[in-house]
């Protein structure tokens, strides 16, 4: 399982990150992309006579999350569409809740502020996966991408992006780095954060259980068993709530959540690119994150990109991809799948200097307008 050797590092060996200080220009970038990001909300929100804070804290899924912070979840699962709570995982509003206890100030303030330190525990990730992989120019050039992601502002907001990444972008470090047992951690914290938890815990336990074909490992075999455990533990808990051994499943019926195989999605695509004269232009670009991420995963199958990243980006797409549920917030479900942007870093860095820096700049200042777009003028939830 371990990863490649960096090309631009001497020989040496690092049990789990790099240091704070060669990740310094990947995190200082990445908060550069961001706050440029937040002064064009709050501009675009000043002009609009809108508050910035609402919007980043307080509503659609951050909303649903301080309420279980404040009340728990449900003990039915009811006949309402999206009125359920028990859709929503549970790490990130327990520690909202826990760390509200000990802290000054509202749940939501603690919940925006885990979001953005977990956002700067992704970015190091990140950082860290790209420059094991191919060196530091390209892990910075990778976390900086991350951060111009058209939807980048649902990283510093009150949802559960954020904490997701930093788990699944350790746990990925994790296994290239030969540590199966952290990762197998790690992957228990993302199976507790969000649905697509199962997506880690796929990378984790398949790369653990082929490296057992080269000779039977105690700690490979372990990591294998215990990666899954955070998501079949809510998944069960959910259904002895709800009295159902399906209840979990149940839930997310109700809120249309069904995995239909691709018909929706290709239902949209058709309706969005070729019957729909005056498209919205956030579905639009959803729509074209969405066949970009498809493209994306082929040039990284054809760059042999290690089993784990390959299995978890493998693995989310085809949940996204393969949903019958509502459309417009899957280019915010693909905001975790980080490795899909590592043939477009490697690639930037191969671009004369002026190209390079026209590139990030395009892609930075259309993350700062579409992030304003999303909360702004599109109607729905990001």
């Amino acid at each position: 399982m371990p990863g490649s050797r960096r090309p631009d590092t001497a020989p040496q060996t690092r049990l789990l990150a790099p240091t704070p200080r060669r990740a310094a220009p990947a995190l200082l970038a990445y908060v550069a992309v961001r706050l440029l990001g937040l002064l064009f909300l709050g501009f675009w929100a000043h002009r609009q006579g809108h508050g910035v804070w609402p919007v980043l804290a307080t509503q659609w899924d951050a909303k649903w999350y301080l309420g279980i912070a404040d009340h728990g979840y449900a003990h039915a699962l009811g006949t309402a569409y999206d009125a359920n709570n028990l859709a929503f995982f549970p790490l990130y509003p327990v520690l909202v809740k826990a760390v509200a206890a000990v802290t000054p100030g509202s749940r939501a303030t603690v919940g925006l502020l885990i979001a953005v330190l977990a956002s700067l525990a992704a970015a190091w990730g990140i950082f860290a996966v790209g420059d094991r992989l191919h060196g530091r120019r390209v892990g910075i050039l990778l976390t900086t991408l991350w951060a111009a992601l058209p939807v980048g502002l649902v990283q510093w907001m009150g949802y559960t992006e954020s904490l997701f990444t930093a788990c699944a972008a350790w746990a990925l470090y994790a296994l290239l780095a030969d540590r199966p047992l952290t990762a197998a951690w790690l992957a228990v914290l993302a199976g507790l954060t969000r649905p697509t938890g199962v997506a880690v815990a796929a990378a984790v336990s398949v790369t653990c259980l082929l490296a057992l074909r080269r000779g039977f490992s105690a700690r490979a075999l372990t990591a294998a068993l215990l990666a899954p455990l955070g998501w079949c533990g809510y998944v069960g808990w959910v259904g002895l709530r709800l009295g159902r051994w399906d209840g979990y499943f149940a839930v997310q019926r109700l809120w249309h959540n069904d995995v239909d195989g691709g018909r929706e999605t290709l239902r949209r695509f058709r309706e969005l690119l070729a019957q729909d004269s005056t498209p919205e232009l956030f579905l639009v670009l959803v729509t074209v994150t969405l066949l970009a991420s498809t493209a994306l995963f082929a040039l990284s199958l054809r760059d042999r990109q290690p089993l784990p990243l390959l299995l978890f980006t493998g693995v989310l797409l085809t949940i996204v991809l393969t949903s019958g549920g509502v459309y417009f917030p899957r280019a915010r479900f693909l905001l975790p799948a980080f490795p899909l942007l590592l043939p477009l870093a490697v690639r930037l860095l191969r671009l004369p200097a002026h190209y390079r820096a026209l590139a990030l700049t395009g892609a930075v200042l259309g993350s700062a307008y579409w992030g304003a777009y999303m909360v702004l003028v599109w109607p729905s939830a990001p």
